[in-house]
């Protein structure tokens, strides 16, 4: 009568064994690498860089397969329905823990239908204030704030993008009404920014460093618990008084959701080696982005905790929902 019971054991254990044996064997194949924006942007690059040092690692074909299409809600959808194999998985930022919140339906659970590998980098935001306007630091641009409520502006690079929701934070922490202008993305919006048509935007790291030491646009600020290297006479956010800015944005990897956890380990082992190369750390950090390669449960945690704080950024700005 127990003889069943022990082949029932016996096969547990193979399913095991199995599962150990593929993980130690991963990749065997191509892997695909889906990017859910445009050729050229910054996302598409940083997998260019990492797809090209996983594959040397590997010795497999690593394809950044770009998905453009509804915020990211595209390529995004196309990693969640695929084969939960570890051979295509998705490279987004920290816009992945606004979306279950942000729209009013989506084709994929943004938590269920995915299993978080690691954090590949963190970025710091600049926060930049217009030429055209006084204000030398965000600390005078909070008073000229106060001083004239609801007649500023600040721009974003659209409507419940990561730099939105970080403005809306600034003004609820600060304590001011500053009136939001959304724009078609970072190039219009920093266009506004210098022309003076707004007073105030938060930046990404590699853009706002730019047009800051090229003295485009004023440094008021800069997200992080500590000055950035490249911008060494800008305050952060916290040496002006003001709380809860002390993390940027992010560009991750996920996996869907049913791809064994043995697996998920091996791509996060994989991918935490391509992050400590020398070249690749070089050339992520000349451009202000912090490599991370942290663990799968490490950035599940983190990708939660954004989840709810985002999610508590859009109810209080009452950000509409979005088709």
């Amino acid at each position: 009568m127990r003889l069943p019971w022990l082949m029932l054991g016996l096969a547990a254990a193979a399913c095991v064994n199995a599962a150990g044996a593929g993980a130690q064997d991963y990749p065997s194949r191509p892997i695909h690498i889906v990017v859910p924006y445009a050729p050229g942007g910054g996302v598409s690059v940083v997998g260019q860089l990492i797809g090209q040092k996983l594959s040397e690692l590997t010795k497999q074909p690593v394809v950044i397969d770009n998905r453009p299409g509804a915020g990211g809600n595209v390529g995004a959808d196309a990693v969640a329905k695929s084969a939960p194999d570890g051979y295509t998985v998705l490279l987004h930022t920290s816009a992945m823990a606004t979306v279950g919140t942000l729209y009013r339906k989506l084709p994929f659970d943004p938590v269920k239908d995915f299993a978080p590998v690691t954090m590949v980098i963190a970025t710091q935001f600049v926060v930049g204030g217009s030429p055209k306007n006084p204000a030398a630091s965000l600390r005078d641009l909070v008073a000229q704030a106060k001083a004239n409520p609801g007649k500023l502006n600040y721009a974003s690079s659209g409507l419940g993008s990561s730099l939105h929701l970080f403005a809306e934070m600034l003004k609820d922490a600060a304590g001011v009404d500053i009136v939001h202008v959304p724009y078609r993305g970072d190039a219009p919006m920093t266009t506004a920014l210098i022309s003076g048509d707004v007073q105030l935007a938060f930046l990404p790291q590699a853009t706002g460093v730019a047009n800051v030491s090229g003295n485009v646009i004023r440094g008021l600020a800069v997200t992080g618990t500590k000055r950035m290297e490249s911008l060494p006479d800008v305050p952060t956010v916290g040496e002006q008084g003001i709380a809860g800015f002390e993390r940027g944005s992010w560009i991750g990897l996920f996996a869907p959701a049913a791809t064994p956890p043995a697996t998920v380990r091996a791509l996060q082992q994989r991918m935490a080696k391509v992050l400590t190369d020398p070249q690749v750390r070089q050339r992520l950090m000349a451009t202000g982005q912090e490599p991370v390669g942290n663990s799968p449960a490490e950035f599940a945690a983190q990708f939660q905790a954004d989840i709810a704080r985002f999610a508590k950024v859009i109810e209080q700005a009452k950000i509409p929902k979005l088709e």
